[in-house]
């Protein structure tokens, strides 16, 4: 199978992480695009950078590595992948794994050693308030959330799987909460550990 037919197939694959919400998403006057910094793995960042190739999208500098890498912001503080024009993300089949979970988000408690799953206020994210009022969609959105925030957590190095934790998720309420493998306990209590 050549390279370009993989490329092509695993792109294929990233269009069907997330249902497009843009209906709702569209319309929103909050914008979760704004002082997000959501994390980027190595695996991820590959995937976008060929993302942007193929399509011939031109983005000086993507990424900032420090403590952990997320996208560059523009001088106003959006996601330099948020097309303001249209209000959409320029890589939506490959964005982040954050930006496909949300409106849902994580925590880790390490003494309890579970991953807490947490839902955005309806006041801070309007698609929230549709996904509460709506438990299929929210059930079949938390299956795909939890898939990709995983994913992620499993993937980041020890410092910045701490560094992302370490962001306050203000304006959400716990939705549930399950046992987190020991690997990434192991990861939490490690050398950078709390």
């Amino acid at each position: 199978m050549s390279r370009y037919f993989r490329g092509r197939m695993h792109m294929q694959a990233e269009e069907e992480r997330q249902e497009n919400f843009f209906n709702v998403c569209g319309s929103c006057r909050i914008s979760c695009c704004w002082d997000a910094r959501p994390p980027i793995t190595l695996e991820r960042e590959r995937i976008i950078q060929e993302y942007l190739k193929v399509r011939g999208i031109q983005v000086d500098e993507p990424f900032v590595h420090g403590e952990y890498t997320f996208p560059r912001e523009t001088a106003d503080g959006y996601c330099i992948f948020y097309e303001k024009a249209t209000r959409k993300c320029i890589v939506h089949p490959v964005k982040p794994e954050t930006c496909v979970a949300g409106p849902i988000t994580f925590d880790i408690n390490v003494q309890t050693g579970k991953i807490e799953w947490y839902l955005k206020m309806e006041k801070i994210c309007p698609l929230a308030g549709i996904m509460y009022k709506n438990r299929a969609l929210l059930e079949k959105h938390f299956e795909n959330a939890r898939r990709e925030i995983l994913q992620l957590i499993r993937q980041l190095s020890a410092k910045a799987l701490k560094t992302i934790l370490k962001r306050e998720e203000p304006d959400t309420f716990k939705i549930g909460e399950e046992e987190i493998g020991r690997e990434i306990l192991d990861k939490l209590q490690g050398p950078y550990g709390p």
